[in-house]
């Protein structure tokens, strides 16, 4: 007789899923915060001025609360001046005080572990003397472009700032609002009377000043050769005559130099108008002494250490040329 076959029974065990405890809240939590700040930067971005975003450009090149040590500025400094002119070359620029290496009294300079010379006290002191001055000039300026009726309108074309060679005055041209008439040396009668009025707000100041003329990378070509480096150098021309005809005085004219589109404001875009512009450079000290140290018969390129040439031995006074005692404004600067 066959026995039934047995009958199995399989027990499927039902297991409720195990709580998560909100792990995924936490991970959507980060994801709706960086989109929120993603979104915020966007329109901060969006909102953001030209010189606004170089500033913050310039912040992120060097975030240091310490003053920079460069003897040029870097290669994103933009703004609100652009890339440097470097209006007077220097052929040593180490030796340029303010160039680069630890300055005296800094914690790295073994000169601070000892006993320091005369004259590198004094360079130091006048160094510091000579930036405030003119950080001094530079609030003056900017308060007076925003007081002045007639250049108070034009204070958006209106760039200064702070260079290794001094303070940099700098006028650009606006897409509806170019200074010089097209492909000429001829001032809108605007940019005449925002000449005229810096002329005489840079009258009272005892530096000495260079001037640049700049084009923009557009092709421009006139009989016999004529193109952007004349055309920039002209320009630089007749800003000189109009400062000077608003009261400069002539023998404060260091350097008049024409740079047609080598040194563009908007690197990204050579053909912007911003490019073409007047800058207008207030020697510091330094630059002025080392300017007139290259410009003299026989330099050798070797930089001039402004404290030793502001107090000449009394040959070297009997040799001084005859244009204006450079001792006496040097000394004046202190």
């Amino acid at each position: 007789m066959d026995k039934p076959a047995p009958i199995i029974v399989r027990r499927v065990r039902k297991v409720a899923g195990r709580h998560h405890g909100g792990a995924w809240k936490v991970a959507y939590a980060d994801f709706v915060t960086a989109m929120m700040a993603f979104f915020l930067v966007m329109w901060l971005v969006g909102i953001a001025s030209k010189e606004q975003k170089a500033a913050v450009s310039e912040y992120f090149n060097n975030p240091s609360a310490a003053e920079g040590r460069a003897i040029v500025p870097g290669g994103g400094v933009l703004g609100p001046g652009g890339a440097s002119d470097k209006l007077v070359p220097t052929a040593n620029a180490l030796s340029i005080p303010g160039g680069v290496g630890p300055r005296p009294g800094d914690p790295g300079d073994a000169r601070a572990r000892r006993p320091q010379a005369p004259d590198a006290i004094a360079r130091a002191a006048a160094q510091v003397e000579d930036r405030r001055r003119m950080e001094e000039l530079r609030h003056e300026l900017e308060a007076a472009i925003e007081n002045s009726q007639a250049l108070a309108p034009f204070k958006d074309q209106l760039l200064i700032d702070l260079t290794p060679e001094g303070l940099r005055i700098q006028i650009v041209d606006r897409m509806n609002r170019p200074m010089f008439d097209l492909g000429s040396s001829s001032m809108k009668d605007y940019t005449v009377e925002v000449m005229h009025e810096l002329g005489r707000l840079l009258v009272d100041s005892p530096y000495r000043i260079a001037l640049a003329g700049h084009t923009d990378e557009t092709p421009f070509h006139a009989p016999r050769g004529y193109g952007n480096w004349e055309l920039s150098s002209d320009r630089a021309n007749a800003a000189r005559r109009a400062l000077l005809a608003g009261g400069l005085a002539e023998a404060r004219v260091a350097r008049v130099v024409g740079l047609a589109s080598s040194v563009p404001f908007d690197q990204a875009d050579p053909r912007a108008p911003i490019n073409r512009r007047i800058s207008i450079v207030v020697l510091n000290r330094a630059t002025d002494l080392q300017a007139d140290a290259l410009a003299s018969p026989g330099a050798t390129g070797n930089a001039i250490d402004p404290v030793a040439r502001a107090a000449p031995s009394h040959s070297a006074t009997a040799a001084a040329p005859a244009r204006g005692s450079l001792a006496s404004r040097a000394a004046a600067l202190r």
